[in-house]
């Protein structure tokens, strides 16, 4: 959900990192408009998903069903990096998020990460975005790099939808224990 508009009806899967918010919150609440949109720390599985309008009951099961494959998973955060407009913190390891995504493309081969936007989808835990000044970023790293690394138990995927003004839990989905 990094980088794009989002309109009501929009949807995405995200996994919520709950052990992050003492780390990212503050920053997060200043340089990324994400969460004055209700999202909370998270890494994103995929964005855009289906229309809210198109998903029923045999969508819901369809995704719990492909997500119930995946084995929960432990995640550590431990280091701080920067795409284009973008600083972030990067899950190890990334290959459980990126074997999510690709199994929910795979499924729904018409919902490619950020609409095939970019060749190579990053897991990460945005902190700033759309931030171009670097004293704001360096300043915002070296406090992050203070407080690395934690971990985090990945067990569910969650759907989010767009009312328009904020992103609201419409579902969880567990992973295998």
């Amino acid at each position: 959900m990094t980088g794009t508009s989002t309109g009501a009806g929009q949807t995405a899967l995200v996994v919520r990192i709950p052990a992050a918010e003492p780390t990212v919150a503050r920053w997060r609440e200043r340089l990324d408009p994400a969460a004055g949109e209700g999202v909370p720390a998270h890494v994103t599985v995929l964005f855009p998903f289906l229309p809210a309008s198109g998903i029923d009951g045999a969508t819901l099961a369809a995704l719990g069903k492909v997500l119930g494959r995946h084995a929960s998973f432990e995640v550590r955060f431990e280091r701080c990096a920067r795409l284009p407009g973008l600083l972030y913190l990067a899950p190890e390891p990334d290959a459980p998020f990126r074997r999510l995504t690709g199994a929910i493309t795979d499924r729904w081969p018409e919902t490619p990460p950020y609409g095939g936007k970019f060749d190579d989808v990053v897991p990460h835990l945005t902190v700033a975005q759309r931030q171009e000044n670097l004293a704001v970023l360096e300043e915002v790293e070296a406090d992050l790099n203070g407080r690395l690394p934690f971990t985090a138990e990945v067990s569910s995927v969650d759907l989010v939808v767009h009312d328009g003004s904020r992103w609201q839990h419409r579902m969880s989905f567990p992973l295998r224990r």
